[in-house]
């Protein structure tokens, strides 16, 4: 049944890239744009004012670019994304094949986008120094696997609190562990402020909403996407066997 599955969440995944696509080429790209405008006019002040040459101009990278990328990662993670939902299925209690994908996205995005936007949150062009690039590449890395170390081990505590706790009881736990290695975690890890004090701050909020919610309506699609193709595939399959 995984290949099956296997399809159809990179089908799911694709889906939710296109649309995760239209909203940053309407939300953020614009925010991007303005920042990239700030920091051509703060480096035209402070220096020369020779802009280094694109590789790839704006055009291209806010459409044929943005979608292609999106669509890539989106099929990668609903492979992955079909992988874990064929493991984990039936082990969950009585979770249907919609309810169980939706939990999985809701838990995805919280692991994988807000949890380490907490630590290092989203920033356009012109937030950062270019002799820190492969520093906060590193830690956001790191943060990521944190939360997916977190993750594991709220999944461990909640999995071996059963048949001596409440389900609604083990869940607490395993939150509640999951919080507290985050919590640890991110102490150890570098604090990263490198925002100019002249960038807008309007600026700066709608970039991060807007890179934030795309991501979330990512994981939405996806999850409801693949729940409605998961639940006709195992219904039709159940009916076979009847």
């Amino acid at each position: 049944m995984t290949k099956h599955l296997l399809w159809r969440g990179m089908l799911a995944g694709s889906i939710g890239a296109l649309v995760a696509a239209t909203l940053a080429l309407l939300f953020a790209e614009p925010s991007i744009d303005a920042a990239i405008a700030f920091e051509a006019h703060r480096a035209a002040h402070a220096m020369s004012g020779m802009a280094d040459e694109e590789l790839v101009n704006r055009t291209t990278q806010k459409g044929l670019g943005l979608y292609t990328a999106m669509i890539v990662y989106g099929a990668a993670l609903g492979g992955l994304f079909a992988i874990v939902f064929a493991a984990a299925y039936g082990r969950l209690g009585q979770l249907g094949p919609r309810s169980m994908s939706l939990l999985m996205a809701l838990a995805a995005f919280v692991v994988i986008v807000a949890v380490p936007a907490i630590k290092y949150p989203p920033t356009p062009p012109a937030v950062g120094l270019h002799e820190t690039v492969r520093l906060r590449t590193g830690a956001y890395f790191a943060m990521l696997a944190c939360s997916l170390i977190a993750a594991i081990g709220g999944i461990t505590a909640f999995r071996r609190m059963a048949g001596r706790h409440a389900l609604m009881d083990r869940l607490a736990i395993g939150l509640l562990a999951f919080i507290a290695i985050v919590a640890l975690l991110q102490a150890l890890l570098p604090v990263i402020d490198e925002v100019p004090g002249d960038f807008p701050a309007t600026l700066l909020w709608q970039f991060r909403v807007a890179a934030i919610g795309t991501q979330g309506a990512f994981w939405l699609v996806m999850g409801y996407a693949f729940g409605r193709f998961a639940e006709r595939l195992l219904l039709a399959r159940n009916g076979a066997f009847q």
